[in-house]
């Protein structure tokens, strides 16, 4: 399962790969549509009201999937798949809500395209970097990076490694015995919340990481 992170008016939106679909974060949808000051509660509030109203209970068209938390780990959030969040929008009264709905369904479309195509996905992750502002240097390391991860990850699962925690720990071990920290207090230590720590990362630290 592959996890990253979409862009939508500057707000991050976490993706996973699920059955050869992506699935979003509910609640970072309703972080992008309503500003709500506390968006996990804005949905748990939400779904008792068009329970309520409708009769209908949106959780079940929700899968509990692991995505990074704020902290650096992974945990269960309640995501939902194009055709879900559809109807989930539905009940937000937001005025970003068509402006969402043609975002995802260009997303849904990129993802069928890189099926086809996997070269796809690399050259739009380069763009979005190049967007962001980072070196043509940097870019190149970080995809670099990206690869050997997924090389790395590869050979854990060919050796049974198979749960996030495991996968976890070795990441921990790994950071620890090249920084001196763990990847959640990497992140601290930079300040960072969300944010992915490799994308913060300098020229030498990507290079000590790969």
């Amino acid at each position: 399962m592959t996890s990253q992170i979409a862009i939508f008016k500057g707000k991050e939106i976490r993706k996973t790969i699920h059955n050869n679909e992506w699935w979003f974060s509910v609640v970072d949808v309703v972080d992008a549509l309503t500003d709500s000051v506390n968006p996990r509660d804005y949905w748990y509030k939400m779904k008792i009201r068009v329970s309520e109203e409708d009769g209908a209970e949106l959780s079940t068209i929700c899968r509990q999937l692991k995505l990074e938390a704020p902290d650096g780990k992974m945990r269960e959030t309640d995501c939902a798949n194009t055709e879900g969040l559809f109807r989930i929008i539905q009940s937000i009264p937001s005025p970003k809500a068509e402006p969402f709905k043609r975002w995802l369904a260009k997303v849904g479309y990129e993802r069928v395209q890189e099926i086809e195509d996997p070269e796809l996905a690399s050259k739009r992750t380069r763009a979005l970097y190049k967007a962001k502002g980072y070196s043509d240097d940097w870019i190149e390391k970080r995809m670099r990076g990206i690869a050997i991860r997924e090389e790395l990850t590869d050979e854990w699962k060919n050796r049974d490694v198979g749960e996030d925690r495991e996968y976890a720990i070795l990441t921990a071990e790994i950071s620890k015995a090249t920084f001196g920290l763990t990847p959640s207090e990497y992140k601290n230590l930079k300040g960072l919340g969300r944010e992915n720590l490799r994308d913060h990362m300098t020229d030498l630290e990507l290079i000590f990481s790969m």
